[in-house]
């Protein structure tokens, strides 16, 4: 895992450089973002999807087991499975209501 965000991170730390080193030597004053806001909305939903999954890996695999050893367990197991989702739900809700997306 740790290895995957090391290899995403070496790849893209070249390109947001290179933005900038853009922008510089067009003589811009400030520097310009290195994505746009519609991307940035984008990548903070799939964030949010993706931590999501991966908190109901765990709780997902949790609820199986205590609904094996008692029935009376599915209600709560699912709850706490769902519960994750509510991320990606407040994500998207922060999506659209923030100007200029």
């Amino acid at each position: 895992m740790i290895e995957t965000v090391a290899a995403v991170l070496t790849g893209v730390v070249p390109l947001l450089q290179d933005q900038v080193v853009l922008a510089a030597a067009e003589g811009t004053e400030g520097a310009a973002p290195a994505i746009g806001p519609a991307a940035a909305g984008a990548l903070a939903v799939g964030l949010a999807a993706f931590g999501a999954g991966y908190a109901e890996r765990g709780i997902g695999a949790a609820a199986v087991g205590a609904v094996a050893e008692d029935d009376e367990m599915f209600g709560r197991g699912l709850i706490l499975t769902v519960l994750p989702e509510t991320l990606v739900i407040l994500a998207l809700v922060a999506l659209f209501l923030a100007p200029n997306l």
